[in-house]
């Protein structure tokens, strides 16, 4: 299946980040906005309460499902936007590497932010992303 997305990195910027710096999708490509994909079990309940890890984990999953029902995947990502509710960057990195993890060698660009409250009762994470399809 033909690929929409050109990951860009510049070697003029620090390479310490884990992604790459843009990305672009050719003009004939549909796009995808994904509402956050938060921890959220069938049922409405937050799931993996208290775990960043977990949280960013069942985020995923749940962004995995919201792609496949729009026709893509993972690898049709075009950015990313993680929100996590702390103001410690442990946590923050903590639901990262599960979120970088999860794309493997599709380093989309994205961002991490810290956030004060999150929507739901007891949910620390929240996955914002936009794909790119080019549909057969």
């Amino acid at each position: 299946m033909a690929r929409a997305i050109t990951l860009i990195r510049s070697d003029t910027l620090s390479q310490v980040a884990e992604y790459a710096y843009a990305a672009t999708a050719p003009a004939e490509s549909r796009l995808v906005f994904l509402a956050g994909a938060c921890p959220l079990d069938e049922d409405g309940s937050t799931m993996a309460v208290g775990d960043y890890a977990g949280q960013a984990a069942k985020a995923i999953a749940n962004m995995r499902a919201a792609l496949t029902a729009a026709g893509a995947s993972l690898q049709d990502v075009i950015s990313t936007r993680v929100l996590v509710a702390s103001t410690r960057r442990e946590d923050l990195v903590t639901a990262w590497e599960v979120v970088r993890d999860s794309f493997g060698d599709h380093d989309v660009p994205s961002t991490l932010m810290g956030v004060t409250v999150l929507g739901y009762r007891d949910q620390l994470v929240e996955i914002e992303a936009i794909a790119a399809v080019i549909d057969p």
